[in-house]
């Protein structure tokens, strides 16, 4: 695999979480949780781009983000239009750091240890879009369950 085949692979899963995102009828449902759904579509969004930043931002790109993972699930009616712009801002983080590696360093072991062994780079960001495609389905869901 290619830093430019992964960069296309993150901007397609965050364009659709784009367009899910576009496809509420209702923005205030973005945040609407429910007895049996505990996570927000919001704060789902929320969580994908601090964990994007983290991950491939602060470790691969070099860029000082500071994570509050906390707030990334807690923080509440945040605008359609912020979230996006915020998901627009993360793709372009994930291209700027991306193309400062070459496709060699994608073999390279990640710069911390994440799992219980070292790790390629290749493997982390494989499974960065593992996680942001599993979080994708979930606000599919939500947003077919809950936008009424």
């Amino acid at each position: 695999m290619t830093t430019n085949e992964l960069i296309t692979f993150f901007e397609n899963e965050l364009n659709t979480l784009i367009t899910e995102l576009e496809l509420y009828k209702n923005e205030e449902n973005i945040w609407r949780i429910d007895k049996n759904v505990s996570n927000s579509a919001g704060n789902l969004s929320l969580h994908l781009i601090g964990n994007l930043h983290t991950y491939i931002g602060k470790e691969i790109g070099k860029t000082g983000y500071i994570r509050n993972r906390e707030l990334e699930f807690s923080q509440k009616n945040v605008s359609r239009t912020t979230l996006i712009d915020g998901i627009h801002e993360t793709k372009e983080m994930i291209k700027k750091s991306l193309l400062s590696i070459s496709d060699d360093e994608l073999r390279n072991n990640y710069p911390i240890l994440k799992f219980s062994k070292a790790e390629a780079n290749e493997y982390l960001l494989v499974h960065l879009l593992k996680h942001l495609t599993y979080h994708l389905g979930q606000i599919n869901y939500h947003r077919r369950l809950l936008d009424e």
